[in-house]
This record gives structure tokens, C-alpha cells and sequence, in this order.
């Protein structure tokens, strides 16, 4: 889907710099394509690790200077950069990334020259800092302020989040629809199944996706997964299949899979009793999404395959990223309280306590579990309206334009 790059056309600029668990780059480039497909905006993405961001666009070339995907104008963001910036009327820093110091030079002489002519010169672009989405109650008070900057340009701190009053959640508008059309034939998920070479799953097995850190708790699970889901009305044992990509997640399980790590490649897998745990390869963000439509629960990080878990509308846990003091574990709570709400106490209680296990890494996380999972259709109702009520009528795409109209 290459094409050539006109980038002296109208347009929005996105900086992104990629850490390594690609949530920041996740993010902007679902936001990238959204607001050209729904919105014809150009985008112009400046990343400045195509390598790592090749790993959820795998038609990336990770060194080239130009490229365009999804009517996305990709730049490999060099310090210094490559070709002359030319601001277009947004300029978004994704996640406090700190803009190249010629950009900034490049926009306050902009701004100046705007002052001079009182308003008959090019305007400077609108700038934003794109934030990480957080529940806390903080947000709502913070979204959409201006920040001085020593120019006198305005930077403004933009709040994804769950509220009207937030920044909203990446959301493309035919996304439910499209997730529905899936989830409504079993043959989809059994076909994806089959392309990502995951043998021997039946329809009615239990299958897991997980994506998470590093996790003792997963290694707990997954001997207790060895056991199969019991059906105490038929007495049946159906097998459990864990979806894990190498990385993270499956180096929590050297000890568990007595194998070491770097010896396993994609499209292996192990099979312990009534577990077996399959080695998926990295894949785009479609199909992503598809896998998590096709699980009958998500275990998920970070903050891009949370927000996807979610729009899953299938039970998931979330293994927040771990930050100092424990204050993840602030935001933990901070999304938690808003999740159970419609949640009968006791579900919500172990749905709570299963996640904080999880994160906490305790000990107790498989007693947990076992309460849960007793709890499968409920979780799953609740799952699917949980998805409709966070959209809250608008996504960020569409307030994010609105926004830039207004501000």
C-alpha cells in the first residue's frame, strides 16, 4: 500500500518515539489511520524507530526515509531530521516524546512572524501533547489545558479517558460492527486459527491470549490451565490453549516449559496434561484484533491491547505496566472502580482480585481464577455493554477534530 509522499500538502503531524513494548507506537498509528480514513486528513507519522514499529506493520522498511501506508505518510524520525519540516495546522507530541529542537525552532519563528503581521502570516500550528489514558478521577480537570510555552505559543495536554468530559478511547467507527459480523460464525476464528498454524484447537476448547510483562502469576495459571476447564454438570475435562507471542509473557514460562526461551520459535507448541501453549508469531493490528475476538478471554498490557481487549468484548485481564512506588497499581484501581459498577459484587470482587493478583504477582492468583472463571457468562454479558457504554458516543478521533476546530 505504498505510494509516493506529498508532504507539502495540507496536513497533521504526529511525533512518536517507540519504546519497547510498541504501545506508544500502537496508539498513533491506529490514531494515524483512523483520522486519514474517517476524516481524509494527511497524516504525517514521524517515528523514530521503524524497526521495532515494523513488528505490528510487518510491510515496513524499516530504513527508509519515506514511506506511506494506509494514506499514512511514515517519516523516520533522525535527529537531525532528513528533509525540512513543514508544519501543518496540528502538531501532535505523543506521550511527552520532546520534539526535535529544529521543529520547535521552526514553529516559534512561525508564531513570531504570525505576531508581527497581526495575523496575515501563516499561523503557527496547533500543538498538542497526546497523554497516556488513565481512569483517575484527575483527568476530567486536566484534559484540553494550555500550557505557556517561553515563545508564547500554547501547547495543549490532551487526556484520553472514559468520560465526557475526557479526551476519549480510539475507536474506528466501524469497528463493532465488524467485530459482531466475526464473533457471529465460529468459522472465522477456527480459519484464523488455522492461518496462524494453531493446531489441534477445537470449537469448543478454551483458548487464552496472553500478552502481558514478565509474571510469576502466569506461570502459576499455567499450571493450574494443565488441568483443563472441568464441567462439573457433564463431567467433561476440555483442554486449555494459551496464545502467547514470544517476548515477555513467554519468559515468565522458562521454568514452567523447562526449555530455554531462546531456543523456542514461533509456531512450536507444548503440551502439558490438558495445556498446551502455543508460540504465536507477531502480527498486525488487524488481526490482533481478530485474535481477541476469537479467545474466550484476553489477558492483555500496556495501554493499546487494553483499550482492544475492551472493544473485544470478551473477560479480560489487564497487566498494567509496572512504574515506582506502585502508583500503577493507583490506575489499577482507578479503571477497576469504574469496570465492576454494573458488576454483581461478588464477580466484581473476584474480577477485582483476580487483576491485583495478577499484577501483584501473588500468590493467591489461581484461588482467584477458579471464582472467576465460574462466573464465565455473566463476565461475558457484562463484557459486551461495557464496550458500548466507554465509547460514550464519541471517540477520541472525532473529539480530537472537534477540539482542534475550537480550541
Amino acid at each position: 500500500m505504498n505510494k509516493q509522499v506529498n508532504y507539502n500538502a495540507p496536513h497533521w503531524d504526529v511525533f512518536c518515539a517507540v519504546v519497547d513494548n510498541y504501545g506508544d507506537i500502537g496508539v498513533t498509528w491506529r490514531l494515524a489511520k483512523q483520522l486519514h480514513a474517517e476524516y481524509g486528513i494527511t497524516i504525517n507519522l514521524w517515528v523514530d524507530d521503524l524497526k521495532s514499529f515494523s513488528h505490528i506493520l510487518p510491510t515496513l522498511e524499516p530504513f527508509a526515509s519515506i514511506q506511506c501506508f494506509y494514506g499514512v505518510n511514515i517519516y523516520q524520525w533522525n535527529q537531525p531530521l532528513d528533509i525540512n519540516f513543514i508544519p501543518g495546522e496540528l502538531l501532535i507530541e505523543a506521550f511527552a516524546c520532546e520534539l526535535p529542537s529544529q521543529v520547535i525552532k521552526i514553529i516559534e519563528t512561525q508564531h513570531q512572524a504570525y505576531k508581527q503581521s497581526n495575523g496575515h502570516a501563516i499561523a503557527p500550528p496547533k500543538w498538542i501533547n497526546l497523554e497516556y489514558l488513565s481512569a483517575e478521577d484527575w483527568v476530567n480537570g486536566c484534559h484540553g489545558l494550555p500550557s505557556m510555552q517561553p515563545s508564547g505559543i500554547k501547547k495543549h495536554f490532551y487526556f484520553p479517558g472514559f468520560t465526557q468530559e475526557s479526551g476519549g478511547l480510539i475507536c474506528e467507527s466501524s469497528l463493532f460492527d465488524e467485530r459482531d459480523q466475526w464473533q457471529s460464525d465460529v468459522s472465522n476464528k477456527m480459519a484464523l486459527f488455522s492461518q496462524l498454524n494453531l493446531k489441534g484447537i477445537e470449537s469448543s476448547d478454551t483458548v487464552i491470549s496472553v500478552f502481558s510483562y514478565e509474571s510469576t502469576a502466569l506461570t502459576q495459571l499455567c499450571k493450574h490451565w494443565t488441568k483443563g476447564t472441568f464441567d462439573q454438570t457433564s463431567d467433561v475435562i476440555t483442554p486449555i490453549h494459551a496464545l502467547i507471542p514470544k517476548g515477555k509473557s513467554l519468559s515468565s514460562l522458562a521454568s514452567f516449559l523447562d526449555i530455554p526461551i531462546d531456543s523456542i520459535n514461533s509456531g512450536q507448541s507444548f503440551t502439558v496434561d490438558h495445556l498446551t501453549i502455543h508460540v504465536l508469531p507477531m502480527t498486525d493490528q488487524t488481526q490482533f484484533d481478530r485474535l481477541l475476538w476469537s479467545c474466550d478471554l484476553n489477558i492483555v498490557r500496556g495501554e493499546d491491547s487494553f483499550l482492544r481487549a475492551q472493544w473485544a468484548a470478551k473477560p479480560f485481564i489487564w497487566h498494567i505496566y509496572p512504574q515506582e512506588d506502585d502508583y500503577h497499581l493507583v490506575k489499577l484501581q482507578a479503571f477497576v472502580n469504574i469496570y465492576i459498577q454494573k458488576l454483581d459484587d461478588d464477580i466484581a470482587t473476584n474480577w477485582s482480585k483476580t487483576n491485583f493478583a495478577f499484577n501483584q504477582q501473588d500468590a493467591d492468583v489461581v484461588k482467584h481464577w477458579q471464582k472467576l472463571i465460574s462466573a464465565q457468562l455473566p463476565l461475558l454479558q457484562h463484557a459486551k455493554q461495557w464496550a458500548i457504554d466507554a465509547k460514550t458516543g464519541a471517540d477520541l478521533a472525532s473529539r480530537l477534530v472537534q477540539f482542534v476546530k475550537t480550541s
